[in-house]
């Protein structure tokens, strides 16, 4: 007799297609599902979300110890992966020391040496590396009862509206539970508390795969003594955290972004990195711990504006993007009861007048005052073709939630220190009946960025890190804009391009929903659209910088020849001064003054150098006074200002601009 697969039981088969590929990956992706479930928890209640983050590593003997199970000694050791014989441990010796012999050689004849990796025994399959990943927030908390299954049943969710949303698969935090049921057997643990709630939710459990339902080892209230609000969630699994060499960073308790050296190794750092510039109204603060320590971590993302983008709205389909399987569902689920309520309700962009047009065009088998529930499956797919050919009106993008021009340039600048920065914000624009919108920015210099093109990639507010190449992004960026039309070295400059892109359906390409393909013609033109405007704005501050560049060199050059000048000019005068003395010649009377003061010594060689400076620096001040009149102000202040934020009591209005909000305190 064949059984039915569980849903859980589907996607701990089917791990990868959640982006649990590997030990390395499944770190990552349960710290990524982990921090953009506390961001949506704190700003479903409009606070600036505050989350802490920290990845223990487990070393064997303590997850040993941990799970009850006695440490071994080997007693066959040919009996294991790792076993190494004596000729295979002489020859990867002998290759350790020509490695190093050529290391030698090289450095004594003056070339670049690449520092070699410290020398590894060979490791087994079963030595894994076990994590104790905990992630906090302050957001909204979760109801006491609905805890087990929040978390210990996949696809439980109720909710089928469409909606702009940060995750991917709708899975969050499920997807962990079970990779650790997979690799640990251990737990998940959960704690939770709502606001104005006296008391803290914990809840130990593990996930049923085969039956979909939670297994329950705890749960209780206990007291919430510092009235908290939001969600702790710990986790023990099996991943990889990349090794690296931390040099002098250890002494520093917060170690802030100047160490680049942290993010060309960690696929998680990166991550942070990128969540701190499109959400730069989040604080971070993430910790690796481990039981060496040259290798802990706390690094601090500071929050630099309490200004949040709006809470995404949910909306309606729109009739170009339904399918048949869709029509079906809100037909069952819809509380109307004639197919013209229902076209008018579910439906975006479907007044009365459009309503009876399009079922009188569907045929005399409709009509306004049919009932909807005995719509047959052939009326389904007439009603479905129809949608796919008529013309609709483009649906709004007041549904969709972007970053805004002024968090993503905040974010840049606070993050990557650049010499310039643009940003644009396009209007909405729609793919097959969904809206959405492209934001770009485009940084020069800074801090951390390499040479030439750095992209860095963001769908519905969350970064994008893997599959780059084929990303609409990578492919515009690359081959789509000529950097030198605006003044941009492509290889040479140190280009940042950002560039956001927030929709109610994100079209990702493969199982992994990393990237988006550049086939969709009404996103790709868009991407370039937004990068272009950004380029525009660099090149003319390009152009007024070199312009200032040109103006500082010809003072220069000035400056230089003015001793010269003065010398040859006052020589000059007295010859003409004794000339005049002898009467060999004679001057105009507006030339004698200036003559006689040089024969009494009233004008000297250093009078004529303090006059042709004092031209010079009144020229260059002119200059310079028309310049910054047509540049306006500086990229950024000298210093980095923060302003606080108002008390919640505090009454206030925002004026939103691109580059700045005003707020207006009543």
């Amino acid at each position: 007799m064949e059984s039915e697969k569980s849903p859980a039981e589907f996607f701990a088969e089917n791990k990868n297609i959640a982006g649990f590929d590997n030990p390395g990956k499944c770190l990552y992706t349960t710290v990524r599902e982990l921090v953009e479930n506390a961001l949506d928890s704190a700003e479903s209640i409009s606070e600036l979300p505050v989350v802490e983050i920290t990845i223990e590593e487990i070393v064997k003997s303590k997850f040993n110890s941990m799970i009850g199970l006695v440490d071994r000694e080997r007693v066959d050791a040919e009996l294991y992966d790792d076993f190494e014989t004596a000729k295979a441990r002489e020859k990867r010796l002998a290759k350790e020391a020509r490695a190093q012999e050529l290391q030698a050689k090289n450095a004594a004849l003056g070339k670049k040496v690449k520092e070699s990796a410290a020398p590894k025994g060979v490791k087994g399959r079963g030595e894994a590396s076990f994590f104790r990943v905990t992630c906090k927030d302050n957001g909204r908390g979760m109801p006491h009862d609905d805890i087990p299954n929040m978390f210990g049943r996949v696809l439980s969710g109720t909710k089928y509206g469409l909606k702009q949303t940060r995750g991917k698969f709708g899975l969050g935090a499920k997807m962990a539970l079970i990779w650790s049921k997979m690799s640990t057997g251990l737990p998940i643990e959960i704690s939770s508390s709502m606001k104005s709630q006296n008391y803290v939710s914990f809840c130990r459990l593990d996930i049923d795969i085969h039956r979909n339902i939670p297994h329950i080892h705890l749960h209780e209230k206990r007291d919430n003594k510092d009235r908290w609000h939001g969600a702790e969630i710990q986790v023990v699994i099996e991943g990889n955290w990349t090794t690296y060499r931390v040099y002098s960073i250890i002494a520093f308790p917060i170690i802030l972004l100047e160490f680049s050296l942290l993010f060309k190794h960690s696929k998680i750092l990166h991550y942070m990195r990128q969540m701190a510039v499109i959400t730069p109204y989040a604080q971070f603060l993430f910790k690796f711990v481990s039981d060496s320590p040259d290798k802990n971590v706390t690094i601090k993302f500071a929050r630099r504006t309490d200004v949040m983008p709006p809470v995404p709205v949910e909306t309606k389909h729109h009739p170009s993007s339904v399918d048949i399987l869709l029509i079906k569902r809100l037909i069952a689920e819809t509380s109307k009861t004639n197919l013209m309520q229902f076209l008018q309700h579910e439906f975006v962009n479907i007044g009365k007048s459009l309503a009876e047009r399009l079922i009188g065009e569907m045929g005399p088998d409709f009509s306004p005052k049919m009932a909807v529930k005995s719509l047959t499956d052939q009326q389904i797919v007439r009603i479905h073709q129809l949608f796919r050919q008529a013309k609709f009106d483009d649906p709004s993008g007041d549904c969709l939630s972007p970053a805004g021009e002024y968090n993503l340039r905040l974010g840049i600048i606070k993050e990557l220190h650049p010499d310039m920065v643009a940003t644009y914000s396009g209007s909405a624009q729609v793919f097959e009946g969904h809206p959405f919108i492209v934001e770009a920015g485009v940084s020069l210099g800074g801090k951390d960025v390499k040479h030439g093109l750095n992209i860095f990639r963001f769908a519905n507010r969350i970064p994008l890190l893997f599959e780059q190449g084929g990303d609409v992004v990578t492919r515009t960026a690359l081959k789509r804009i000529n950097w030198n039309t605006y003044k941009i070295n492509q290889t040479q400059d140190k280009i940042g391009v950002f560039v956001s892109i927030v929709s109610t359906k994100i079209p990702f390409k493969g199982t992994g929903k990393e990237y988006i393909g550049d086939d969709i013609s009404e996103i790709a033109t868009a991407v370039k659209a937004a990068i272009k405007q950004c380029c525009i704005q660099l090149k003319s501050k390009i152009v007024k910088k070199m312009q200032a560049r040109e103006q500082q060199e010809r003072k220069r050059n000035l400056s230089k020849y003015i001793p010269d000048a003065a010398n040859a000019v006052y020589d000059v005068l007295k010859e003409m001064a004794k000339s005049h003395a002898s009467k060999k010649k004679r001057f105009a009377e507006k030339d004698v003054d200036i003559l006689q003061k040089v024969a009494n010594q009233l004008i000297t060689k250093e009078t004529l150098k303090e006059k042709l400076t004092e031209h010079v620096e009144k020229v260059d001040y002119e200059m310079a006074l028309e310049y910054a009149t047509q540049s306006g102000v500086s990229e950024e202040p000298r210093e980095d200002i923060y302003l606080q934020s108002l008390d919640a009591t505090s009454n206030f209005l925002d004026f939103h601009s691109t580059t700045f909000i005003f707020r207006l305190v009543q």
